[in-house]
């Protein structure tokens, strides 16, 4: 399926890992870069920077399994096709299939869980790791309070056993889409009209809501205890994490220490937005992101 929105310069090319099909867009010369979305976006969501990225870089922005047009498998027993250590293989044979053994990689939201959890498994391939809105999930969790479940409350909400949050959702899929993302995105009109058309286009299928839920139940479930089995390992790639100094991530945690609790080489700022620095402020998501990337 092709979407009626693009990004400019890029073309849209499948690419299996193992057997399952994967939505890429690609652009651009130079080293690899791998830009991986989070949640309910899909690869667009780096519409405002991969142009300017694919000067330096050749980009690859994938659309997770069971988002935008990528497939949909199945979760499985445990909720292991949507582990954040399955979804991580997925883009590493991705790459592999594109010809890049080693790369930069650059993830927002759950694109950013599904990156932490990369750097983790396959330490040689990811050569620089950037971080847009995140805490670690296991510290998100541990530390719940009534503050962080009112304002994050699909994180509980999604988990519910099938078929609860995918019926409730399937009412009015463009009434929930908006209202998430105008309740995180803390610049109004970040998120423009055609690229949620597209978001929406992607919500509206019954196979991608599934896929996110169970998105989410793995992470509450199956990614914990992965979490717990590596906690300690530490991410040895160069880490740069960016954040919304006007979202939840930005106010509830610090977020440079609860990645220096998992990495070995931090650094990152907040910068005056919400959840989506790529959409809110591109072009000083570019500057620190380029500065990072050297």
């Amino acid at each position: 399926m092709l979407p009626v929105c693009q990004i400019p310069g890029f073309q849209l090319r499948d690419v299996m890992a193992g057997e399952v099909r994967i939505r890429t867009a690609l652009g651009g010369k130079g080293p690899p870069l791998l830009l991986l979305h989070g949640h309910p976006q899909t690869h667009l969501t780096w519409g405002k920077i991969a142009p300017a990225l694919a000067e330096r870089f050749t980009v690859v922005a994938a659309d997770l399994r069971g988002y935008g047009d990528s497939a949909k498998p199945e979760g499985g027993a445990g909720h292991v096709g949507y582990s954040k250590r399955t979804m991580a293989r997925d883009q590493v044979e991705v790459m592999r299939a594109l010809g890049f053994e080693r790369f930069a990689v650059v993830g927002h939201d759950r694109g950013g869980r599904v990156a932490h959890r990369m750097a983790l498994d396959h330490p040689q391939a990811v050569e620089r790791l950037a971080l847009f809105d995140i805490a670690p999930t296991v510290t998100m969790y541990a530390r719940t309070n009534q503050e962080f479940a009112t304002r994050y409350f699909w994180w509980f909400f999604l988990i519910q056993p099938e078929p609860l949050p995918e019926r409730m959702i399937g009412a009015d899929p463009e009434f929930f889409l908006r209202q998430h993302i105008e309740g995180q995105i803390k610049i109004p009109g970040s998120t423009s009209e055609a690229v949620f058309a597209e978001y929406l286009r992607c919500y509206r299928d019954p196979a991608t809501r599934h896929a996110i839920c169970e998105d989410y139940r793995a992470a509450a479930t199956i990614d914990l205890e992965h979490d717990a089995a590596d906690a300690g390992t530490r991410i040895t790639a160069p880490l740069l994490a960016l954040w919304g100094g006007r979202g939840t991530v930005g106010k509830l945690y610090d977020v440079l220490e609860t990645w220096r609790e998992k990495a070995t080489d931090v650094r990152g700022e907040a910068l005056d937005c919400g959840h989506s620095p790529q959409e809110e402020r591109p072009e000083e998501t570019l500057r620190l992101l380029l500065d990072f990337l050297g």
